[in-house]
């Protein structure tokens, strides 16, 4: 488990309309309940029209910076398979790779411009990703646009934040006609990442 008094890099990126920035400000939101300083760096990209969007958020007694060089992360959160891939070189030595099994083919795939990478879930198998069906996952909890508090929950289990600063954190940021589905989607997280 990482411990939330030494500084500890959490690298979340997916693809525009994942739910990246909502699941970083969840992440950042129950750092600073649990009483920890944070820092958040947010690259949108063309994020409206598909295209790739990452957040740092860096959390600890003392974060002095949010930049996050190749080699820092402690852990990565992909919303997808090709972001996975895309951001490896920042996970350090010993981290960790959380994975939702999905593949969001890029423009320049669907335009037959470019070609998917080769041995993708085998790439992801030798680095140890935990792959996840957050979108199944959240489908079952109510609502398959949960599929990054999915992901949330997966990550919760590693981090030293109480379960109830996240559901609070959840039922204040998530729409109120949207908390039951989210809360039941950061538990079958949980609940994945515990088996």
């Amino acid at each position: 488990m990482l411990s939330a008094n030494e500084t500890t890099t959490v690298l979340l990126c997916g693809v525009g309309g994942q739910g990246t920035i909502l699941a970083a400000d969840l992440l950042a939101r129950a750092a600073m309940a649990s009483g920890v300083q944070v820092k958040v760096s947010e690259i949108h990209g063309m994020s409206q029209r598909g295209g790739a969007v990452t957040t740092v958020v860096r959390f600890g007694s003392s974060v002095k910076s949010m930049v996050a060089d190749k080699g820092c992360c402690d852990c990565v959160v992909s919303f997808e398979k090709m972001e996975a891939l895309r951001n490896l070189p920042f996970l350090k030595k010993g981290g960790f790779l959380l994975v939702n099994d999905e593949v969001i083919k890029p423009q320049s795939v669907a335009t037959g411009k470019a070609s998917m990478p080769a041995r993708m879930s085998q790439t992801l198998a030798e680095e140890d990703a935990m792959l996840i069906p957050a979108a199944s996952l959240a489908a079952q909890a109510g609502t398959a646009k949960a599929a990054n508090v999915v992901l949330l929950g997966a990550l919760s289990v590693s981090l030293d934040f109480n379960q109830e600063v996240w559901e609070e954190c959840i039922k204040q940021r998530v729409p109120a006609k949207f908390v039951e589905a989210n809360l039941a989607a950061f538990a079958a997280g949980r609940a994945f990442a515990q088996k």
